[in-house]
């Protein structure tokens, strides 16, 4: 047996490492490590409960909306608030903006780029991804980076500047929409479902979500030329490298719900383990048994969360906690919010070959379609006259729990209040959950366990299996450690 250090990796948001243990050229056990310290949480010890929402949204660059909303909807349940209808769409239409400019990121500048690379040269297909995709010459990052340019204006429109913006509050957001605006949003939105429509699917969205089914999928895919659409030209690299094999972990999903509309969730809040169960989130937990953490000798939901690093635990190899849900591993992100939801090409790829790198991605790209047909239906419920916000007193000794669906999954903030002032705020993201480490039952996160039984080749230092599992999860190592 041989043990490798991968990383730090690139086109990665913050640090990462793993650490592989390989027979045989294959991985038998991984060990992922977030390598970056950055204590937000006690930062926001001791202060005025509302500056959560200037605070938590510099956790990130990239995910400063799904913070604020988390933040905001956490203050909302301490005060016993909820948003006004044009409050719920517009913090909709800001998050999904967000959440789907990511999507495109991911799969454009982060995920492609990999099949670039010269391990690929002898591959059929090679020369239209290197035409493509090679990062920062292919051609189709002179086409996406335009495209989500232009659909970044609706985050100026509605949230007043991208990222950190204080626009997203506890009763909904500050900023109204009138009629001319609303025309000018839509019109943004109509420009992107066009680039979509042309080089993302060469298809309808509606003709995207409609389909239902392997069969179906695998039609599609036989109806079109392998260069038609880079989704077309993805399912093709996808079938000849066999990616539905690859980055397979526990199979068990999780979701808190993603987009709220009177109080109920568009995407379905569940979780999955053979079979969809109500979510309790009194059972999540974290442990910190290989955490540089120390002071707390058991796993502590969130509420009664301690975060105190200590760099000398000897066991330890990551600053990233162990989240489970009644000690179980749960993956998190597009895939459990497209099985979660129900929709039937999801499910059916699930049931054929669980999670893993080949089904994260057609979630994710599924998830744009969908999201953007939501958006442009959201945008024609806006009533330009109605209020957009309201307010509420913060009481002076209270808690709140703010549930979000992040791109890359389930992201919480627990808040507590005493005498007015923050007395403990813990946050569980996304890639907390995804990329654990190990927790006092010795259990692997969801990549630890994705990542074992990958084929390495002959030579390879940073194999590139490896980069497909973790760039399948798109990690946001800055959140994770917050």
């Amino acid at each position: 047996m041989s043990r490798r250090i991968v990383g730090p990796f690139n086109r990665v948001e913050g640090d990462l490492e793993v650490e592989l243990d390989i027979q045989q050229g294959r991985v038998d056990s991984a060990r992922v490590s977030s390598s970056l310290y950055r204590g937000f949480e006690q930062i926001l010890q001791g202060k005025e409960p509302r500056d959560a929402l200037v605070y938590t949204p510099r956790i990130c660059g990239i995910c400063s909306v799904s913070q604020s909303v988390a933040a905001a909807r956490a203050l909302a349940d301490a005060q016993g608030l909820s948003a006004t209808p044009n409050g719920d769409l517009a913090m909709n239409l800001i998050l999904a903006n967000e959440n789907m400019a990511d999507h495109l990121t991911h799969f454009y500048l982060f995920f492609m780029p990999d099949f670039a690379r010269q391990t690929y040269s002898n591959e059929a297909w090679f020369p239209l991804i290197a035409e493509r995709f090679t990062a920062q010459r292919g051609s189709a990052i002179r086409e996406m980076l335009p495209a989500r340019a232009q659909f970044m204006h609706l985050m100026g429109l509605l949230a007043g500047k991208w990222p950190h913006s204080l626009a997203i509050q506890p009763g909904g957001t500050t900023r109204s929409v009138e009629m001319q605006e609303r025309a000018r949003i839509q019109a943004i939105l109509y420009g992107f479902r066009q680039f979509l429509q042309t080089r993302l699917f060469g298809d309808s969205l509606e003709h995207i979500v409609a389909l239902d089914s392997i069969q179906a999928l695998e039609q599609w895919r036989a109806d079109r030329a392998i260069d038609s659409s880079d989704f077309r030209l993805f399912l093709e690299l996808a079938d000849q490298l066999q990616l539905s094999r690859l980055g397979r972990a526990s199979d068990r999903f999780m979701s808190y719900g993603a987009y709220i509309l009177k109080g109920s969730p568009t995407f379905t809040q569940g979780v999955w383990d053979g079979g969809s169960q109500p979510l309790d989130t009194h059972a999540i937990t974290e442990d910190i048994s290989y955490s540089w953490m120390g002071h707390q000798k058991e796993p502590k939901h969130p509420f009664n969360g301690i975060t105190i690093p200590d760099a000398e635990i000897e066991q330890a190899y990551s600053w990233c906690k162990a989240p489970r849900l009644n000690g179980r591993v749960m993956e998190v992100g597009a895939l459990a919010r497209q099985q979660l939801d129900g929709h039937p090409l999801i499910r059916e790829l699930v049931i054929h070959s669980g999670g893993n790198v080949q089904n994260r991605v057609i979630a994710r790209l599924l998830e744009i379609a969908r999201v953007v047909m939501l958006m442009e239906a959201w945008v024609r419920a806006i009533k330009p006259k109605e209020p957009f916000c309201i307010q509420g007193a913060i009481p002076d000794e209270t808690q709140g729990c703010g549930l979000v669906e992040a791109a890359r999954g389930s992201l919480g903030h627990w808040l507590k209040i005493k005498r007015g002032r923050i007395l403990n705020y813990q946050i569980v993201a996304p890639t907390t959950w995804n990329f654990s480490p190990r927790d006092n039952q010795n259990q692997p996160g969801a990549l630890e366990l994705a990542l074992q039984g990958a084929q390495t080749r002959e030579g390879e230092t940073e194999p590139v299996s490896v980069q497909h599992i973790v760039r399948s999860f798109d990690p946001c190592m800055v959140c994770t450690v917050h």
